[in-house]
């Protein structure tokens, strides 16, 4: 019997980019995508998530970012699911986390993606990042142009800088402005770069994709 495929997000941002990635790599069906509206509410949900998705044979997953402190934000998933028997490795999976259920129990398969790599700080729009042509003389100009903002009219922190990178890059692009998940569909974010090879790998194992 076929289980049920869930992921839990951060964000209506992280809901789109997974969407229209998995359209566009011409993955499986994701039965429920739920944005927790914030890191700390996602993080608070996920046991209670998981007690209420029995069966052996579904599965849910997590993709969260790693923000500043990757070691703290992994501590704080392991400290919320280890409560229920899942055997957590000491430090993330670099090609992303799967879990299998707790012996003699109907808890699902459980899988961890920590924006933006598994192995470093940032956030969803540092994965984004990956998906802009590296060789883009625009990309560069882009970047030269926010680190060039004078201090004092840099209106954002510097945990933000991701953000307005990328959401300057679309802001320069034929149709300026597109939301993040269609701008994948549009190709200002190119979904079949190899860095999004990792991230389209685990989504393949933790759903059992082929």
């Amino acid at each position: 019997m076929a289980g049920k495929n869930i992921l839990l997000v951060e964000g209506k941002d992280d809901e789109h980019v997974l969407k229209h990635l998995c359209d566009k790599r011409n993955l499986g069906w994701i039965d429920e995508i739920e944005p927790k509206g914030s890191v700390e509410a996602l993080l608070e949900s996920i046991p209670v998530r998981l007690k209420t998705s029995l069966g052996k044979n579904n599965r849910v997953g997590v993709v969260i970012d790693a923000d500043t402190d990757l070691a703290a934000r992994w501590q704080s998933l392991r400290d919320r699911v280890t409560g229920l028997g899942y055997r957590l490795p000491e430090q993330p999976d670099p090609t992303g986390t799967v879990l299998a259920p707790p012996a003699d129990t109907f808890l699902p398969r459980v899988g961890i993606w920590i924006m933006p790599d598994n192995r470093t700080p940032g956030i969803l729009d540092d994965f984004l990042a990956f998906l802009v042509p590296p060789d883009s003389p625009l990309c560069a100009h882009v970047r030269a142009s926010v680190e060039a903002i004078p201090q004092g009219e840099r209106r954002f922190k510097d945990p933000d800088k991701p953000k307005a990178i990328i959401h300057t890059w679309l802001a320069w692009q034929k149709e300026p402005g597109k939301p993040l998940g269609t701008a994948i569909t549009a190709r200002f974010l190119d979904p079949n770069l190899p860095q999004a090879d990792g991230l389209v790998a685990w989504l393949k194992r933790l759903y059992a994709w082929d």
